[in-house]
């Protein structure tokens, strides 16, 4: 995974006939594309591209939209809702720290 500043590449593509690599920023409404011709090139574009709009942003006095809110709505069965409940109550965690565990392990 490529990681900078909070923000993260999305799925990478390679063009078979020139074997240039591309993606997009992962989460955002903007469209931030970056591309190389090797993982250095790529991964210094997406660096680039990160930093060009957090730049654009402050140009134009706006706030650069995150990736995610860290805000996750879920809907389960009510079994599951209460087992996780309860495993939560069990190791002392909030529901909601609980599965950022649960997350984070996998």
């Amino acid at each position: 995974m490529i990681e900078y500043k909070g923000y993260v590449a999305g799925k990478i593509d390679v063009d078979p006939e020139s074997g240039a690599l591309s993606g997009i920023v992962a989460g955002l409404r903007d469209v931030v594309h970056f591309e190389g011709n090797s993982v250095e090139e790529l991964v210094t574009a997406f660096r680039d591209g990160v930093d060009d709009y957090l730049a654009m942003c402050a140009e134009r006095n706006e706030t650069p939209d995150k990736p995610f809110s860290g805000k996750i709505l879920l809907r389960t069965d009510p079994s599951l809702h209460r087992k996780a409940a309860q495993r939560a109550e069990a190791e002392g965690l909030s529901l909601s720290k609980w599965i950022e565990k649960q997350i984070d392990a996998a």
